[in-house]
C-alpha cells in the first residue's frame, strides 16, 4: 500500500492572525510588476479563451494536468485552463492525456499570482476555479504562503465562479473557509471521498487512508463586506 507521509505542523487549529491578514490583503492592492514572461504566457491563455464561446474553468496548481483532462471530460461544454509553475510537472503531460480525445483543455506554465492579477484585470469571470492540493505550507509561519494568507485572495475572490479547495491537511481548508467568511461569503470544511478520483494526489492519499477535505464557496453570490 502506498505510504504518503501525513502532514504535521506546530499550528494546531486556525491561525491567530488569519482575521488581521486576510482584512489587510481585502483592504489593499498587490501591485507587483509583471514579468514579461507572465504576460506572454497569459496572452496565450487569452487568445484561445477569445476562441471559445463556453465556460471558463480555471485549474490552478494543476500539476501534471491529470485533473485538468478529468474536468475537461466532465464539463465537456467548457475550456479548461490548467495552470503550475513546475516544468517538471507539467512534462509529465504524457501521451496518456494528450491522446485521450479531449480537447477543450489547455495547459500552461504560469505563475499563480501573476496569472490571477492578470485574469482579474482582463475580467474573467469563471464558471469554476479548482485549487486541488496546495502546498500546504504547514509552518505556523507560513501563513502568507498559503493561498488565503497570502495578497492574491482577493484576486481569488474577484474571479467568480465556484470555487472549490481540497487538501489532505484540515487546517489548510478550515482557514481557506474562515479566510471566506471573513470576506462576507457563506463556506464550511467537511470532509469528503472523491468520486471519481481525478488527481494524483487524491490517489496516492486516499491509498494511503488519509481522510480528505474541501470547501466549495459560490463566489457569485456577491461580496458581503468587510
Amino acid at each position: 500500500m502506498p505510504n504518503s507521509r501525513i502532514i504535521t505542523s506546530n499550528q494546531a487549529g486556525i491561525h491567530d492572525s488569519l482575521e488581521p491578514v486576510v482584512r489587510r490583503h481585502l483592504n489593499s492592492r498587490f501591485r507587483r510588476p509583471y514579468p514579461d514572461y507572465s504576460l506572454e504566457v497569459f496572452e496565450q491563455a487569452e487568445q484561445r479563451a477569445s476562441q471559445y464561446q463556453g465556460n471558463l474553468i480555471l485549474d490552478s496548481y494543476c500539476g501534471v494536468g491529470e485533473s485538468t483532462v478529468n474536468l475537461a471530460r466532465q464539463y465537456p461544454e467548457a475550456l479548461v485552463i490548467g495552470i503550475d509553475k513546475s516544468v517538471v510537472r507539467l512534462a509529465k503531460h504524457d501521451e496518456h492525456y494528450r491522446q485521450s480525445g479531449v480537447d477543450n483543455y489547455l495547459l500552461l506554465r504560469a505563475d499563480v499570482d501573476d496569472f490571477w492579477r492578470l485574469a482579474v484585470d482582463a475580467n474573467w469571470q469563471l464558471a469554476r476555479h479548482c485549487v486541488f492540493y496546495p502546498n500546504p505550507w504547514p509552518k505556523s509561519s507560513q501563513l502568507k504562503r498559503r493561498v488565503h494568507g497570502s495578497p492574491l485572495f482577493p484576486s481569488l475572490l474577484a474571479l467568480k465562479g465556484e470555487v472549490e479547495l481540497r487538501s489532505n491537511w484540515p487546517v489548510y481548508v478550515q482557514e481557506f473557509a474562515a479566510a471566506l467568511e471573513i470576506a462576507g461569503f457563506s463556506a464550511k470544511s467537511k470532509p469528503f471521498t472523491p468520486e471519481p478520483v481525478i488527481t494524483p494526489f487524491e490517489r496516492k492519499y486516499g491509498e494511503s487512508g488519509q481522510v480528505l477535505w474541501r470547501c466549495i464557496c459560490d463566489l457569485d453570490r456577491g461580496f458581503g463586506g468587510l
